[in-house]
């Protein structure tokens, strides 16, 4: 009778052993969950996520019973809408500058054109000529059209070009206007001049004060200057360089500027 108790106790084993078993089955496969999960994860939830097993173990509060926020993908709308305004903004202002740009690049070509025609009519294509750019509406005078040699006094006849140039630039009275005296390296010997700085800054206030004598344009649009020998054109070397050093620019200055060159250039 006893031997038969004792089989029959031996059938059935002690399986509490099971539990710990498959609670460590379970751990380990939440482990390779979570480490292959990390290689798809950025280093900010991972450390969290380490964390939180770690305080799970320890019988702290665990990742997943936090209340978790969804972060915001993008930026917030008031700021996105703020950028586009500003953005809408830059390009309206890009496109009036433009426009105002080629309004001001039709009107100096008008003018260009106004005094390359009285050039050809009155054949001065050899002692003036004209330059649009970028900056300006330059118009260039050769000095003998001007000055007697080493002379200030404009002559009677270039008076009259002085006085058709200011009757133009009535026209367009939005333009500041430089008048700019040149010369060439030689020296200047004679007693009214001391240096060259002296001749081309006195040929130009000179021919400045003429075209100040139409009462249609204001003083304070002008100023003129004397660079002397020091912005040539052409070397000085030789004698047809020298001549062309010899000049004086009257130049209606852009009051806006271009960014890039537009290819409008030339003379006669």
């Amino acid at each position: 009778m006893n031997k038969k108790h004792k089989q029959h106790h031996d059938e059935h084993m002690d399986e509490t052993w099971l539990i710990p078993y498959a609670d460590l089955l379970t751990l380990l496969l939440a482990l390779f969950i979570i480490l292959f999960a990390s290689s798809e994860m950025d280093s900010k939830k991972y450390d969290s996520i380490m964390r939180s097993l770690n305080s799970a173990f320890t019988g702290g509060t665990s990742f997943f019973e936090q209340p978790q926020v969804m972060p915001i993908i993008g930026e917030p709308a008031s700021k996105k809408k703020d950028e586009d305004a500003k953005s809408e903004q830059s390009d309206q202002k890009s496109v009036e500058q433009q426009n105002l740009i080629q309004k001001e690049t039709a009107e100096l070509q008008e003018l260009k054109q106004k005094i390359d025609q009285y050039i050809q009519d009155n054949k001065l294509s050899t002692q003036l000529e004209t330059k649009l750019t970028n900056d300006m509406l330059m118009i260039t005078i050769r000095d003998n059209a001007l000055y007697a040699s080493g002379s200030a006094i404009v002559k009677p006849d270039a008076q009259k070009l002085a006085v058709t140039i200011s009757d133009m630039l009535t026209q367009y009275p939005q333009y500041q206007i430089e008048v700019a005296g040149h010369t060439d390296n030689v020296p200047i010997r004679n007693a009214e001049f001391e240096t060259n700085w002296d001749l081309s800054a006195k040929r130009a206030l000179n021919f400045m004060k003429i075209l100040l004598q139409n009462d249609k344009i204001t003083a304070d649009r002008f100023r003129a200057i004397g660079y002397g020998e020091y912005r040539p054109i052409e070397s000085n070397d030789t004698a047809d360089g020298r001549s062309k050093n010899r000049r004086v620019e009257v130049s209606i200055l852009r009051t806006i500027k271009e960014p890039t060159t537009i290819g409008v250039t030339g003379g006669q």
